[in-house]
This record gives C-alpha cells, sequence and structure tokens, in this order.
C-alpha cells in the first residue's frame, strides 16, 4: 500500500495515531498492545525524511516520540479531551441517580439530557467547586 501524504497531514496522522495509542496504552502499564507501540514506531522512524527529525527520539534501539513532541501541546489536548470525558461521564452519573436511573435506561431521555446539561452548566461555572462527597 502506497499513500501519499502533505508535510502537514503527516504531521497531523503523528498527533492521531499518538492520541490513540495513549488512550489505549496510558493506563495498561506492562499489559500494552504492543501492535499499536510499534505502529507509532514505525510512524515517528518516518520523520527523519519528512523534515521532523525533533518529533523522533532514540532510546534502546527504539524510536519514540521525542520530548519536544511530547512538550509541543499533544498532552494539553489529551487533557482538554479527558476534562470533556470526566465531567460528561459525571453529569450523566449524577443525573441517573438522581432520577432512580442507575441500572435502567429511560423510555424518554429528555429528563435525563435536561438534568445533565445542569449539571455541566455548574461545572463549566465552578468545576469540582460544588460538588461535596459525604463519606
Amino acid at each position: 500500500m502506497n499513500v501519499e501524504f502533505t508535510g502537514k497531514e503527516f504531521r497531523r496522522l503523528l498527533d492521531l495515531v499518538y492520541i490513540g495509542n495513549w488512550i489505549l496504552n496510558s493506563a495498561r502499564g506492562d499489559d500494552r498492545f504492543e501492535d499499536y507501540d510499534d505502529l507509532q514506531e514505525k510512524l515517528f522512524s518516518l520523520c527523519p525524511q519528512n523534515g521532523l527529525s525533533a518529533l523522533a527520539g532514540y532510546w534502546q534501539g527504539h524510536i519514540y516520540p521525542s520530548k519536544a513532541y511530547e512538550d509541543g501541546g499533544i498532552h494539553e489536548a489529551i487533557a482538554d479531551y479527558e476534562d470533556a470525558v470526566f465531567f460528561s461521564i459525571l453529569a450523566e452519573e449524577l443525573a441517573r441517580r438522581d432520577l432512580g436511573l442507575e441500572n435502567s435506561d429511560p423510555e424518554d431521555f429528555t429528563e435525563l439530557s435536561e438534568r445533565m446539561e445542569d449539571y455541566l452548566d455548574e461545572f463549566d461555572k465552578n468545576g469540582l467547586g460544588s460538588v461535596n462527597v459525604d463519606i
């Protein structure tokens, strides 16, 4: 298979592969999906021939995203995603609790959606500042 990319497209592909691998493997410890690591390494190995040498680093015979790459804003993008997912899941779980729907789905999602929006609005205004947990 041959695919042609512009420099900008290749750079975006690196980001997509890195983010995907991060989501799949960052929390797995030693039980990683190695085939995704291998694909990431394969793509980052192409950086030098595409004018992006600064984005690839070498360690113990393997090619990794460089510190410059990792410090270039990619983790901020991942953190934005993680925050959005966290608040969305929290809003849904709290709304389900409020409506007594922990283990079931409503026939009409309108009330659940409205309650979730209320929580999301609150989180937008105050983050976790107004969340209380009684233990």
